[in-house]
């Protein structure tokens, strides 16, 4: 039994050295094959790689003839014609007189000839790729109606803005009403219409909403007319009233001669007798017309000794 055990301490101590030996004549044995699996992958990529190459250098070579070069020649000037064409057409339109074309009108023809421009470079290139328009016509339909649906209103304010660029009732510093908004026109684009207040705010107003709304614009004829309404007091001379109002509009140097002004009687009011100062001037001269004339109304009423009424509350105590 000692024996026994003897014989199984020898063996556990010799064990790690048995281990190891194998384990050496493993890797010994394996390294040659590792290194002949790492060699055919190595050869099997190069050879890839160099088919890839060929592959690509011979696609290159069948382009790379004659024809094609005069062909690439030749497109390139066809490009080139086009690109001069489009820039003395954009110069022969800036020396259109200002008289004959309005801002809109102009930057209408720019815009179109610019788009023409750009369609048929894309269209010629595309040409040269022997891509079939008809199938580009049909999905540029199919994509033009999903488009549509779902952008309604940016379409509706699209074909308003031409009817606004094109009808000529705005033009850019003009002053406009639309709704509650009285603005300077800055910019008139497909979509909106760019104004600022008088307070110098930036209005956008949707070329939909100016076509479905009443639009006013306050410069759009060469002259405008103001009226102011006066009361005098039902005991003055009617006579000399009117003489004085006829007198107003002269001190005022913005009143135009021609249309010449007016003054009129207006009826019998609850207070006074009813009279109105028309005056014609330029829209430009909106504020200073109407300060000058409110002050040369109250000065010569005040000349003549024409009262202006106003209302008065008589209370009367019952004792």
């Amino acid at each position: 039994m000692i024996n026994l055990l003897q014989f199984m301490a020898q063996e556990a101590e010799a064990a790690p050295e048995v281990i190891e030996n194998t384990v050496e004549e493993v890797l010994q044995e394996a390294a040659p094959i590792s290194s002949t699996v790492t060699e055919a992958l190595s050869n099997a990529a190069n050879e890839t790689i160099v088919k890839q190459t060929s592959s690509f250098v011979n696609w290159i070579k069948t382009f790379a003839t004659w024809e094609n070069l005069f062909k690439l020649i030749g497109s390139l000037l066809i490009i080139l014609a086009i690109w001069i064409i489009y820039k003395l057409i954009l110069k022969g339109i800036k020396k259109i007189p200002p008289e004959k074309a309005t801002p809109q009108r102009m930057m209408i023809l720019k815009r179109l000839i610019t788009y023409t421009f750009y369609v048929a470079i894309v269209m010629y290139v595309l040409s040269l790729f022997g891509v079939k328009f008809s199938a580009i016509w049909g999905a540029a339909g199919i994509a033009g109606v999903a488009i549509g649906f779902a952008a309604q209103t940016s379409v509706s304010n699209i074909i308003s803005g031409l009817f606004v660029l094109t009808e000529g009732a705005l033009k850019i510093g003009d002053t406009i009403i639309v709704g509650d908004v009285t603005g300077i026109v800055d910019a008139i684009s497909l979509l909106s219409v760019r104004v600022h207040t008088f307070d110098n705010q930036m209005v956008r107003i949707p070329n939909s909403t100016i076509i479905n709304s009443n639009l006013t614009n306050n410069s759009y004829h060469k002259e405008r007319r103001m009226t102011i309404n006066v009361s005098i007091a039902y005991e003055d001379n009617m006579e000399k009233a009117l003489e004085a109002l006829k007198k107003a509009p002269d001190l005022c140097p913005t009143v135009l001669k021609d249309p010449a002004p007016a003054v009129w009687f207006d009826g019998f009011g609850d207070s006074g007798i009813n009279m109105t100062v028309a005056v014609w001037f330029h829209p430009v001269d909106f504020l200073q017309t109407k300060n000058d004339l409110y002050i040369a109304i109250k000065k010569v009423l005040d000349k003549a000794k024409i009262s202006i009424p106003y209302n008065q509350l008589d209370v009367m105590i019952k004792k």
